[in-house]
């Protein structure tokens, strides 16, 4: 299997940047950190069920309902980007750390660590080689 790009040597440990990560990247995680705790859920599900409660009680005054539906849309808004971003770099970190394993095995195919850049094409013969690979496995098995 040909891929369309050489493998890039990786640099020895000593060699990496030790350049911290950008105040914004940290800023989103401690954010994503937060909010994923499951205390912060429980605070805003009993906000939100006291929100209805009073706004009930005052016959839903608009303006009320307009401060809770903008500042509802904004945080939303908000997480989304927060999510994305962590996310993505988790999933950079995911396949750095699979590069590395496929760079140490010596039988490992090491053409694959180019994967994420090479054409569709190459992807869908890379998968038909290994579902084959699964099937003979599975009939020796």
């Amino acid at each position: 299997m040909n891929v369309a790009e050489p493998v890039v040597d990786v640099a020895e440990p000593a060699e990496r940047s030790t350049k911290p990560r950008a105040p914004e990247s940290r800023f989103l995680h401690a954010v994503d950190r937060i909010a994923s705790r499951p205390r912060l859920a429980i605070v805003l599900i009993t906000a939100d069920v006291l929100w209805v409660i009073f706004s009930l009680a005052v016959d839903f005054p608009t303006r009320l309902e307009v401060v809770f539906q903008t500042a509802v849309a904004a945080i939303t808004l908000a997480m989304v980007f927060v999510i994305q971003h962590t996310q993505a770099r988790q999933e950079a970190v995911t396949q750095r750390k699979l590069d590395e394993i496929l760079r140490a095995l010596p039988a490992a195919d090491n053409s694959l660590i180019t994967l994420e850049e090479a054409p569709d094409s190459t992807l869908r013969a890379v998968t038909e080689v290994h579902r084959e690979a699964r099937a003979r496995a599975t009939d020796a098995g």
